[in-house]
C-alpha cells in the first residue's frame, strides 16, 4: 500500500528544493519535489510556477518538519563546515 504524502515546505525554484531534499535525505528521511511543469522547464524562480513543493512520507512528516524549523532557525550544525579551519 502506497504511503501517503504530504507538503512539508514550498521554495522557489528548483535549484532550492533540491538543496532541501539534499538534506533532508541525509537525515534517512524520502523526498519528493512536484514542481509546475511550465515552471521546471523554464527555470522559473518566481511566481505560481517557480514553486517547488517538498513532499515525505506522512510518517517522516515530523521529523522532516523539526529539521526545516532548525534549518530556518540557523541551528543546523555537525556538516563538513563544522570542522573546516577558517582560513587567515
Amino acid at each position: 500500500m502506497p504511503h501517503s504524502l504530504v507538503t512539508v515546505y514550498t521554495v522557489s525554484g528548483q535549484v532550492e528544493a533540491n538543496i532541501i531534499k539534499s538534506m533532508l535525505e541525509a537525515a534517512g528521511i524520502p523526498v519528493m519535489v512536484v514542481q509546475e511543469g511550465a515552471g521546471r522547464a523554464y527555470g522559473l524562480t518566481v511566481g505560481p510556477m517557480g514553486k517547488a513543493d517538498i513532499l515525505v512520507p506522512e510518517q517522516y512528516a515530523e521529523a522532516a518538519r523539526k529539521l526545516l524549523d532548525e534549518m530556518d532557525r540557523g541551528e543546523l550544525s555537525g556538516g563538513a563546515d563544522d570542522a573546516a579551519t577558517p582560513l587567515p
